[in-house]
């Protein structure tokens, strides 16, 4: 039987508490092998509730562990990424990968230095409704343009509503990763940031230009009194118009096939990934056209 990957998470936060943790703890290829975060409470309470170990410094999680699972924001795991591929250890990264794309590239040149696995938190990919419907899309093939609408009060409510780097980055940064990339996967590689309009309350219009010549349109905003919010993705060219709406997935599902596909990359030292870190450096440069583009 093949040994559990022991993985030390970084962060104590609503998605370490609510997805890295209960996912580690419970993935039958993985071990979670302590926390650590810089706020020694949250650390020890999530730690208390999963029987695991509080680590008193990021080097003691580093001399301890197989693997990082970051929960953390992206100026913190720009900062401490490089340090743990650095170490020979195996990534779990959050999106975005840094807050600009300096930082993500040298999260990326790290892991390519140490040949380590680093997979993007990508949740929308892993779901088997996204799966099944990017395979039929390819199938078919003839796609001209496409949209994705992301609506979301996130940052009025009481879980992502005291993130201070949701409030400083925005929803461009937070969610436009997940668009980006569902838009990506479906239509070609985004290639050029055709305009970019924000407003006063976070609201993003984007316009985005695909390999092959598709174009779509992004709309994003974190910051609008609406439940349950719209995740609605679609395409449409000569086969017709298909559409992907709702959040399509259960994040602990999601989370355990990322670990599926994880563990099995570790295992067989197989690199890459649609959502390894080359694809976390790719949207970073679409967050950075995208702000560049604003008038």
């Amino acid at each position: 039987m093949r040994a559990r990957l022991g993985v030390g998470l970084v962060g104590a936060g609503a998605w370490g508490r609510t997805v890295h943790a209960p996912g580690l703890a419970d993935h039958p290829g993985m071990r979670l092998t302590g926390v650590w975060t810089r706020r020694p409470d949250p650390a020890a309470a999530l730690a208390e509730r999963f029987g695991t170990r509080v680590f008193g410094s990021f080097a003691e999680l580093l001399d301890s562990v197989d693997a990082v699972a970051f929960a953390v924001p992206p100026s913190i795991q720009a900062e401490l990424a490089p340090q743990a591929a650095a170490a020979g250890k195996h990534l779990i990264l959050e999106r975005p990968l840094a807050t600009d794309l300096d930082g993500a590239r040298r999260i990326a040149d790290s892991v390519g230095e140490h040949g380590v696995v680093a997979l993007m938190m990508l949740t929308l990919r892993y779901a088997l409704q996204t799966r099944d419907w990017l395979a039929g899309l390819a199938e078919v093939g003839g796609w001209a343009g496409g949209s994705a609408r992301w609506l979301s009060g996130a940052l009025l409510g009481e879980v992502y509503g005291n993130s201070p780097w949701r409030h400083a980055e925005g929803a461009l940064a937070d969610i436009g990763p997940h668009a980006f990339d569902l838009l990506d996967a479906a239509l070609g590689e985004i290639t050029c940031v055709l305009a970019a309009r924000r407003d006063s309350n976070d609201l993003w219009h984007v316009l985005l230009e695909h390999s092959g010549g598709a174009t779509s349109t992004v709309t994003l905003t974190n910051r609008l009194p609406i439940r349950p919010t719209v995740v609605e993705f679609a395409v449409y060219g000569e086969p017709g118009f298909r559409s992907l709406a709702g959040k399509p997935h259960s994040q602990a599902d999601s989370y355990t096939s990322l670990l599926d596909d994880f563990a099995a990359m570790v295992a067989s030292a197989t690199l890459d990934h649609p959502c390894d870190v080359r694809r976390g450096v790719h949207l970073q440069r679409v967050i950075a056209d995208c702000l560049r583009r604003l008038p």
